[in-house]
């Protein structure tokens, strides 16, 4: 999967800086923030909501390649560079961001070249998730490539219920999970099946639950 479990979160001091003096607005969920293509006009801080990042396969599909919840930067690749949007990003649920402009980073950055640096990390770790998505997609199993997808989530958004069971704290439909894996709905929702009666994963009130870790983990290898 071609997702950054750790989203881009500047430093708390440095992220305060940056957008004392941002403007604030919102979305619904389902609600594009931008386009792939578009022209960059500044970026973003997401403060409450969630969000997805896609680049469209075509044929009515798609390729969830992070998802972003408080706190994440928004839109920094395109500040730096200049160029148009990468990929695509909307709204899973109502979301509430702060917008800088272009012109407010580049002055920013100017003074505080230290910003720089934590992006330059952010892009190295996104780099380093390409490569594990191309391993997955080139040499795992369905059912590795979907363990690999929620233990990635466990990881970002998970809190431990006890007894080792993580509870995955958003709210996610099948359809997003198989975007994520890069696989088929048909096929996740089987191997889902097969791990709820067996007990490695449950799903209450639209909440997926790791029960067994290290057993997916054994499938992602």
């Amino acid at each position: 999967m071609t997702t950054d479990d750790r989203p881009a979160i500047l430093p708390a001091e440095l992220a305060d800086a940056l957008f004392a003096g941002a403007r604030t607005g919102t979305i619904e969920a389902g609600q594009t923030l931008f386009l792939a293509g578009d022209p960059c006009t500044g970026c973003y801080r997401l403060v409450e909501g969630l969000l997805k990042v896609t680049l469209d396969l075509g044929q009515g599909r798609e390729r969830i390649l992070a998802i972003l919840g408080p706190g994440a930067l928004v839109g920094e690749l395109s500040v730096i560079d200049c160029t148009p949007r990468s990929a695509c990003v909307t709204a899973i649920r109502a979301s509430k961001l702060e917008f800088v402009s272009r012109a407010v980073f580049d002055e920013f950055g100017r003074v505080h070249p230290e910003i720089f640096r934590t992006i330059a990390g952010v892009l190295a770790r996104r780099l380093r998730d390409i490569n594990g998505a191309l391993v997955a997609t080139s040499f795992l199993s369905v059912k590795g490539r979907a363990a690999r997808t929620l233990l990635i989530l466990a990881d970002a958004f998970g809190k431990d219920v006890g007894r080792g069971r993580i509870l995955i704290r958003q709210k996610m439909n099948q359809g997003d999970l198989a975007a994520l894996a890069g696989i088929a709905r048909e096929n996740l929702s089987r191997v889902l099946r097969d791990w709820m009666e067996g007990k490695l994963v449950s799903r209450f009130a639209g909440y997926y639950c790791v029960e067994d870790k290290a057993a997916l983990e054994r499938e992602a290898r």
